[in-house]
């Protein structure tokens, strides 16, 4: 089985992060999301995985190889694409027209879910995760009939279908079947404002006599923002204890670390108290600081700082009392 992952996006919902850094390469814990799904998959899918096919976008040669090194980081064949131009999810999975064959995942890279995936004694061409969510005109939504399987895809309907949300999450038992839908909708230039949507494709298939199958999830964590992406922080401390570390050359002094926290190496914490849910990365300096539910990146200078529910890039140097901060790479602000 193979993995696709379109993570070509620039990610303008989570700037100013992403002015510097793709969003799935942002950290959670310690490891980026994009890792984090892979992670997931390996762990819960019921087939071995032997290729990771990404879909990035105009990265610099940096980022590209670390997107290469994720994949061989599991030791598993990895392929590269790019997508030329914004134009769509479906425009992006057709990007990796080569490695669209056999049992294929497609897995965008801003969304985090936890589920056993079963796919033994399937009867059907796919399967698209859903999660229930309260709130579906927020979200694009699936149809069903009495099989349970998807008629009509809707995107933010403002009169109620169902409450069975699109969470970026696909199997296809035969992708060459997905290949050339995504090749028709390119063909008859079917565009919803401007981009070739991948649902659109999907209902391609569904019209053609393909049968397509929802199936929730146990969690669904949206990263799409800076306080989605701070809340799926919070839930993989809670979920995975055992990634609650702090690394022992971490000095401190008169300071306070509570659990569950992640801290790299070199970090110092001066007449600080640090937690809970705080990842810190390497060679930070936190002095006479309160620090709760925050993600704070590498070479960081923080003092005089009491904040909750924030987000702060590399090499910071920050001197002064907010209580939510948002701020991205290479900042100084001080009194």
């Amino acid at each position: 089985m193979k993995i696709i992952i379109p993570m070509a996006g620039i990610g303008k919902r989570m700037r100013p992060h992403t002015l510097t850094i793709p969003k799935p390469l942002i950290p959670l814990a310690g490891k980026p999301i994009v890792e984090r799904i892979i992670n997931i998959l390996i762990e819960s899918l019921d087939r071995e995985i032997d290729e990771i096919a990404f879909v990035i976008g105009d990265f610099s040669e940096e980022i590209q190889q670390r997107v290469a090194d994720l994949g061989n980081k599991f030791n598993i064949k990895t392929s590269i694409y790019r997508q030329s131009s914004p134009l769509g999810t479906a425009h992006a999975v057709l990007a990796a027209e080569p490695s669209l064959k056999g049992e294929v995942i497609v897995a965008f890279a801003d969304t985090l879910f936890f589920s056993q995936f079963n796919l033994k004694n399937i009867d059907a061409d796919g399967i698209i995760w859903t999660c229930e969510v309260p709130n579906p005109k927020d979200y694009g939504v699936v149809k069903l009939d009495d099989d349970g399987c998807v008629t009509e895809f809707f995107e933010k309907p403002t009169n109620f279908i169902s409450n069975k949300a699109i969470i970026g999450l696909y199997y296809f038992r035969n992708a060459e079947i997905l290949k050339k839908s995504l090749f028709k909708l390119i063909e008859n230039d079917q565009k919803v404002n401007g981009e070739y949507q991948l649902t659109d494709a999907l209902q391609y298939m569904i019209e053609n006599g393909y049968k397509i199958k929802a199936q929730n999830v146990d969690e669904w964590l949206d990263c799409g923002n800076k306080n989605a992406t701070l809340i799926a922080h919070k839930r993989i401390l809670e979920r995975y204890p055992d990634e609650s570390k702090v690394n022992e050359s971490v000095k401190c002094k008169n300071a306070i670390i509570v659990p569950p926290c992640y801290i790299e190496e070199d970090v110092i914490l001066e007449n600080s108290i640090v937690g809970p849910f705080v990842s810190i990365g390497k060679d930070c300096i936190i002095s006479h600081s309160i620090i709760t539910n925050s993600i704070i990146q590498n070479n960081v200078k923080l003092s005089n700082v009491n904040i909750d529910n924030s987000m702060i890039g590399k090499y910071v140097d920050y001197n002064d009392s907010y209580d939510e901060l948002n701020i991205g790479d290479y900042s100084e602000m001080n009194k």
